[in-house]
């Protein structure tokens, strides 16, 4: 994150947006980090600017592939699996959600307002530590994501996206 990604945003989004970055800074092996509105909506990422190079950088196709939109649509689509599961077993709420796979992890945890935090880790991540920083992060940002500042999040995305998109084209 950046200083001139937080410009112009509300105290709210900017505590957010720094609640983010230490998450990043404090656990090592973070790949990237994102919150996904409870509609799937990508609301903050770890460094969305930094994705969209990457993904130029490698030489992939110019969707969306290892950016930001993919991890909130991979974390959207397994909170709703594992909310749907939870629903058909009658287990409660979906508190946390967590895969394992050979080259990292993916881990998605419940914000209260039905929003989620999804992290991708390497796989020499501690998932004992990364699961207690998210729950830090979801205790300390839970009672503040309203309607309106997940509207001004969306709109920040927006704006970051389209600044990205204009400079690659500017290239």
């Amino acid at each position: 994150m950046t200083a001139s990604s937080t410009f112009g945003l509300s105290h709210e989004a900017r505590n957010l947006h720094w609640l983010l970055t230490n998450l990043v800074e404090e656990v090592p092996g973070l790949l990237s980090v994102a919150v996904v509105s409870s509609d799937g909506l990508l609301l903050l990422s770890s460094d969305p600017g930094r994705n969209a190079q990457a993904r130029q950088d490698e030489g992939r196709p110019s969707g969306p592939r290892g950016s930001a939109a993919d991890l909130a649509t991979i974390v959207s689509g397994i909170g709703s699996l594992a909310i749907g599961a939870a629903k058909l077993m009658d287990g409660g709420a979906v508190k946390q959600t967590m895969v394992a796979m050979e080259e990292g992890g993916l881990f998605v945890m419940s914000i209260s307002d039905g929003s989620l935090l999804g992290v991708h880790g390497a796989p020499d991540c501690d998932m004992s530590v990364v699961a207690y920083h998210m729950a830090l992060f979801v205790g300390r940002a839970g009672h503040v994501l309203t309607p309106e500042l997940r509207s001004e999040l969306r709109q920040s995305i927006e704006t970051t996206s389209i600044k990205t998109t204009t400079m690659e084209t500017a290239k």
